[in-house]
């Protein structure tokens, strides 16, 4: 938001592009857009970013985090759209040493190389810590107007929004689902064992306890009522199998691209054991992919029995 109004201030027109993935949204970006009637672009780039994701040049952070080429993509991305909408150059919020592993001069150098757009891409909160780039040296924009800003601390973003009358602004603490070690590790697992991925899966990782049953088969169990509407959401109803168990309140219970009949036996045991059924008596639990349906018996296993499966 900050950047954008500094800009702005200048007389400079500015547009905000805002890129979805399962493991980020635009709720912030579109919010921003309303308070300050900056024009907002939303689009979705999973396509792009999942080849990425899972080869990232430079690595990853602490968990599946990729924040280097991460924020290379975006500006390709974003670079691309330039010439279309007639815009001269491409700008960011970021701060210089506020996130030590990515927004450090080095980290910042190698997004500008390899997204292709280095000299067009201006840091305006810390621009004067910073080479000059080229929308600067052809008098697009005035340096003498763009701001120093420099670490972690916020002081002087709060006092600039306070100036510019912005009185709700995100957090500074949190980051995308890829920093999360939970999902991190669902991630990791369904990369080991799938060669692709739709984006409904990676919707589902957000959701539910995992169990890695064998190398070809996995479980979701629902812990809330919130997590078995999201999972029925996002499942596949002409591949995976869907289970329920009858007569008692109970999660529900996923196996992604079903499984063979020993393995969806275990699972509703498993679920089984997360309902209010009796603990030693068989127990009814329906069985369904796609348009067959079918109720088997099980015997329900307990939590502590599985949690070596578990993806943790």
């Amino acid at each position: 938001m900050l950047s954008g109004l500094v800009l702005r201030e200048q007389g400079i027109e500015v547009e905000w592009v805002s890129f979805e993935t399962p493991f980020f949204n635009s709720a912030k970006a579109r919010k921003a857009s309303e308070m300050t009637g900056i024009p907002l672009t939303v689009k979705p780039i999973f396509n792009d970013y999942i080849g990425m994701l899972k080869n990232p040049p430079a690595g990853y952070g602490k968990y599946m985090n990729p924040c280097m080429d991460c924020h290379t993509l975006m500006f390709r991305l974003a670079g691309e759209m330039m010439p279309a909408g007639g815009f001269d150059f491409l700008f960011s919020g970021e701060v210089l040493g506020q996130r030590p592993m990515s927004q450090n001069k080095q980290s910042l150098n190698y997004v500008a190389k390899h997204s292709g757009y280095k000299g067009h891409i201006l840091r305006p909160l810390s621009a004067k810590n910073l080479p000059e780039t080229i929308p600067e040296k052809e008098g697009l924009v005035d340096r003498e107007q763009l701001l120093d800003i420099a670490g972690r601390g916020r002081k002087r973003q709060i006092e600039l929004a306070r100036q510019f009358g912005i009185t709700e602004y995100p957090a500074p603490a949190g980051g995308c689902l890829l920093t999360d070690k939970g999902y991190s590790n669902r991630l990791r697992d369904i990369f080991a064992h799938q060669e692709t991925c739709s984006e409904a899966e990676l919707h589902l990782l957000k959701f539910g306890r995992h169990f890695r049953l064998n190398p070809d088969s996995k479980l979701i169990v629902g812990r809330t009522a919130t997590d078995n509407e999201q999972i029925l959401k996002y499942h596949n109803p002409a591949t995976d199998t869907v289970i329920d168990v009858k007569d008692y309140p109970s999660p529900i219970g996923l196996v992604p691209h079903t499984a063979a009949d020993n393995t969806l036996l275990l699972a509703a045991s498993i679920c089984t054991g997360y309902s209010k059924a009796p603990k030693l008596s068989p127990v009814d639990v329906v069985i369904q992919t796609g348009k067959q349906k079918k109720v088997i018996q099980v015997i329900a296993i307990q939590p502590g029995d599985v949690r070596k499966l578990m993806i943790k």
